[in-house]
């Protein structure tokens, strides 16, 4: 019988992970440690292991404990952005020549890091359905280093099984990184599942407040998380301490915040399902997602994102996102108040003309934790 104390409940560790009271004030919040350099007694004798904030500095550090604890990962690391995040990464693990295997549908940033930055450093990519396992083996090179996969996708909401995606990968010495943004660790534990590095925009749920712009890594393998240290250091694009506590602050209410966006997108859902004018709604609570027995059998619930396309084409979405009082025409995600963009011509404009442009009548919402009942009355008027 093993010694080791239970794992602790997810908003337990949300809360606590990483964020002991400061030993000399006793104070509860971490501090922000607003400072670029630290005294060291001697020569090499570092207080804590702290010599230059690119390095480290405690309120980061404080962030990444928490990261690692809420994605039951051996090492979580900040960066200034999640495409900072995902360069870091991918030029950790990747040399040139190695490919990619992209999701069908990835993020538009992601594409645009890949094919246009990327594929000028020697890199090579094959965007595939990832729903598709099939085709996800037809993909596989002997040059293949990473399966990079988002589940939920961004826009349109599809669904990957992370756990055979995992099994692909490793059959060919592969990693598979988990974009777990739309999910969030409360919704969803890829490395539990087999993935071996998630991926996070702490911009969206993670900080919860549209107030700050981060990214972070969370790996599985303690070497791999000294390597991308290594990297993280290097490159030096971490996040300042007021925006690492910024993020830490956002993670304690992430579970209960978390519940309401659910709830919320749900009922939002369900209306535009019944919607004369939607042509079709993306959301994986639905029975009729196809990816809706996968999602439930990996997510605890369903998110907070919810996309759908209109039948007048793309006038009638761009009218919609005109008419929108409560929601906020904007970029971006997973704040506290609910959002509505034209995906084609905002987020995912860089995919234009490529194997991944998103229809161009689609409209993607951040559902927030408003009222629901102000949120449909809304959505009604824009639609009528």
């Amino acid at each position: 019988m093993s010694d080791a104390p239970p794992r602790l409940g997810f908003d337990t560790l949300a809360i606590h992970a990483g964020q002991d009271p400061d030993p000399l004030t006793g104070a509860v919040t971490v501090p922000i440690y607003q400072t670029s350099t630290y005294k060291q007694d001697g020569v090499g004798g570092l207080r804590g292991g702290f010599e230059y904030s690119r390095s480290a500095n405690p309120t980061r550090t404080a962030l990444e404990e928490s990261l690692a604890a809420i994605e039951a990962g051996t090492r979580g690391l900040a960066f200034a952005s999640g495409l900072a995040a995902e360069d870091s990464l991918l030029r950790a693990v990747c040399r040139p020549g190695d490919h990619v295997i992209l999701p069908g549908d990835a993020y538009g940033g992601t594409y645009r890091l890949v094919a246009r930055v990327l594929t000028k450093w020697g890199l090579e990519y094959t965007p595939v359905p990832l729903s598709d396992l099939t085709a996800v083996h037809a993909a596989v090179r002997e040059n293949t280093k990473v399966i990079w996969c988002e589940t939920p996708t961004n826009p349109l909401l599809g669904i990957a099984d992370i756990a055979a995606l995992a099994a692909i990968a490793h059959a060919a010495h592969a990693l598979l990184v988990v974009d777990n943004t739309f999910a969030t660790p409360y919704l969803q534990q890829p490395l539990a599942l087999g993935a071996d590095v998630v991926v996070h925009s702490t911009t969206k749920y993670l900080g919860g407040h549209s107030d700050v712009v981060g990214g972070a890594l969370v790996c599985r393998d303690a070497e791999l998380g000294q390597e991308l240290m290594f990297h993280q250091n290097a490159m030096g694009a971490v996040p300042g301490p007021f925006d690492s506590w910024l993020v830490l602050r956002g993670i304690k209410t992430l579970g209960v915040r978390m519940d309401r966006h659910c709830e919320n997108a749900e009922r939002v859902a369900a209306f535009l399902l019944d919607h004369p004018a939607v042509e079709q709604v993306f959301f994986p609570g639905l029975l009729e997602h196809p990816g809706h027995d996968i999602a439930a059998r990996q997510m605890t619930n369903f998110g907070g994102m919810v996309s759908f396309t209109l039948r007048g084409g793309e006038e009638a979405a761009l009218k919609v996102c005109e008419l929108v009082r409560l929601f906020i025409l904007g970029e971006s995600l997973g704040g506290v108040e609910s959002l509505i963009e034209h995906p084609g011509r905002m987020t995912h404009a860089s995919v234009a003309g490529s194997p991944l442009e998103v229809p161009d009548n689609l409209v993607r919402l951040s559902v927030g934790i408003e009222n629901v009942e102000d949120l449909l009355a809304d959505l009604a008027q824009a639609l009528a």
